[in-house]
């Protein structure tokens, strides 16, 4: 019976899909003794991963074949440009503004959005030329699988769904928040449960943010036309409350308020810029939607860019607005701009923000579970996690396994962790995925594999090298507390003459449709920005980092580099089985 379930697997409920092999189908994993004799194999293994690369082609029609059911292409540019601007507006300005402000920027935190704003814009571009090429739901993990291997493709995975679950986790703690402000302002932890035997930062027990996670992600496993839908409504609605927050700001605002403009130095600045890059993610989940667009290569570039460009607007304006009508001191971390409406006297306007913030949390919740369930089912797809989270259900269209492991892992963290704890590593991984997909963009335009001259490779490595060593000594330097101008122009000269060199060398892949401007000067400034985004995050965010990937990397070593072995050499590894099944017959 088994054997016929693997052999006709499309015939089957798609609810009745729990035996061992829906979960681990591969050769490796079929008893005790494939699996020893795998791990024996692990070097050779790990050799052949980290040198393999992905193929345009692979993504796109054979991966997909893994979900047996297809997801529907039913998203026009209109849906794309309001997907983009629901899960962003939301997701970071009404939820992470009020400590980044208090703490670190204070009025200047305009200018630290404007900074994240340029980051990921040419983030965006980089995205959109990837996603018009190959629009799968991967999205940075296919374009970093073709252009840099499946190694540092898995990493990027794991960092995706580190990403998705506190983005969704901290989502449904802010969202929690905002709802209790408009009850209390003194005190917007009221609703959660203290628990003394816990940790500071996991002793506040979030359940609203729970049942909010819970609700969202239903409501986004139902269909994907049905939710976009939804979205756009409650956006444009959110946009005129938007345009009122900003108007009330500019109006009975007090520009006293903005000095200190640098309460702590550039330092602070800069260091809340790498915080409220959060502000700004959610724009890859309008990549990971690329299999449902009607026209990728119109609709995605418009969505894209489009909604990237307007947001950035919005967000200077926002923050600058807060900061004319409250002291930086005196804004509050969890629901700024609720408190803010309050402290100018116009009380009855908090609870319109506060439904606002509510409203734009929500649909970024919504969008978010959409985008994050795609990645998970191209992640699967590709074996590196069970594949079972690869099934689109053949009524919805949506991967609803997929959609359903991101909710509840999510709403256990949201559960337990403060936002603080969230923020740091949140916006460590988002940067460096965004910089891995700016040097898989420069590794596309120089390296075709048995294209590239031997000599253009090794000229494009040394130029690839120098761009990231002179972003990393900046970095460094800048963190070191040194301001002495010289060496900060040495590290500058450096990254100049390494991006233009590389200028001069020859492209061996044009874009067939849309491609990145000003290649490779865009991609390298990428690269510098998240490069010293990262460095501004501070110790603790590395060292919660580096946990994290430790912990990915030990799944690697005895789960993924296995599975994916498997799927990339399907005859020798049936021809394995079959001698292993004659000898213990």
């Amino acid at each position: 019976m088994e054997e016929e379930d693997q052999q006709n697997p499309q015939q089957r409920s798609y609810w009745s899909r729990w035996s061992k092999h829906d979960f681990f189908p591969e050769p490796t994993f079929q008893n005790l003794s494939s699996y020893k004799d795998a791990l024996s194999h692990t070097p050779s293994r790990l050799k052949d991963r980290l040198l393999h690369r992905s193929s345009d082609s692979f993504e796109l029609l054979q991966l997909p074949k893994q979900s047996e059911n297809p997801m529907k292409r039913c998203l026009t540019w209109w849906d794309l440009v309001w997907l983009g601007f629901g899960s962003v507006v939301g997701s970071g300005i009404f939820v992470i503004t009020g400590e980044a402000t208090r703490d670190y920027a204070g009025p200047s935190i305009v200018l630290s959005y404007a900074i994240s704003g340029f980051s990921a814009l040419l983030s965006v571009l980089c995205y959109t030329e990837f996603a018009v090429e190959i629009p799968v739901a991967g999205g940075s993990f296919s374009y970093l699988r073709i252009e840099l291997g499946d190694f540092v493709a898995f990493i990027a995975a794991g960092n995706i769904l580190l990403e998705a679950l506190l983005g969704s986790a901290g989502l449904g703690r802010s969202w929690s928040s905002y709802f209790a402000s408009m009850f209390r302002t003194d005190d917007t932890d009221f609703l959660r449960i203290r628990v003394k035997s816990l940790p500071d930062g996991f002793n506040l027990l979030d359940p609203i943010a729970v049942v909010v996670l819970l609700v969202a992600n239903s409501i986004a496993m139902s269909g994907t036309r049905r939710t976009s839908v939804l979205n756009w409504i409650a956006s444009i609605a959110s946009a005129f409350i938007i345009v009122f927050i900003i108007i009330v700001g500019f109006v009975r605002g007090n520009t006293a308020n903005l000095t200190p403009f640098f309460p702590e130095g550039a330092e602070g600045c800069f260091k809340a810029a790498a915080i409220v890059f959060w502000s700004y993610t959610g724009f890859d989940m309008v990549a990971n939607m690329a299999e449902e667009a009607k026209k990728p290569s119109r609709d995605i570039p418009v969505g894209l860019i489009g909604s990237m460009s307007l947001i950035t607007v919005v967000y200077c304006l926002m923050a600058l607005a807060l900061s004319m009508m409250q002291k930086y001191t005196e804004i509050d971390r969890d629901a700024a701009y609720s408190v803010a409406f309050e402290a100018i006297g116009m009380d009855w306007a908090k609870y319109l923000v506060s439904i606002c913030a509510l409203k734009g949390m929500t649909t970024s919740l919504l969008v978010g579970s959409m985008g994050q369930a795609r990645y998970t089912t191209q992640i699967a797809r590709a074996h590196m996690i069970p594949p079972w989270f690869a099934l689109v259900h053949p009524k919805t269209g949506t991967p609803i396994y997929a959609t359903v492991m991101v909710t509840l892992v999510s709403a256990v963290v949201a559960l337990f962790t403060s936002l603080d704890v969230l923020s740091s590593v949140f916006s460590f991984s988002t940067l460096c995925i965004f910089m891995f997909v700016a040097i898989a963009l420069l590794v596309r335009r120089y390296y075709v594999k048995d294209a590239t001259p031997r000599n253009d490779l090794v000229k494009f490595l040394i130029c690839l090298f120098v761009i990231i060593g002179s972003s990393i000594g900046v970095t460094v330097l800048w963190n070191a507390d040194k301001r002495g101008w010289i060496w900060y122009v040495v590290f500058g000269v450096i990254w100049l003459l390494g991006t233009l060199w590389m200028a001069f060398l020859p492209k061996h892949r044009v874009p067939k449709v849309w491609g990145v401007p000003l290649v490779p000067w865009l991609p390298a400034l990428s690269i510098g920005i998240n490069v010293f985004l990262i460095g501004s995050l501070g110790y603790v965010a590395f060292l919660r980092f580096l946990i994290c990937t430790a912990v990915m990397v030990a799944y690697y070593l005895l789960v993924g580099v296995h599975a994916t072995y498997d799927v990339a050499h399907p005859i020798e590894q049936d021809s394995k089985t079959e001698e292993g099944n004659q000898s213990a017959s």
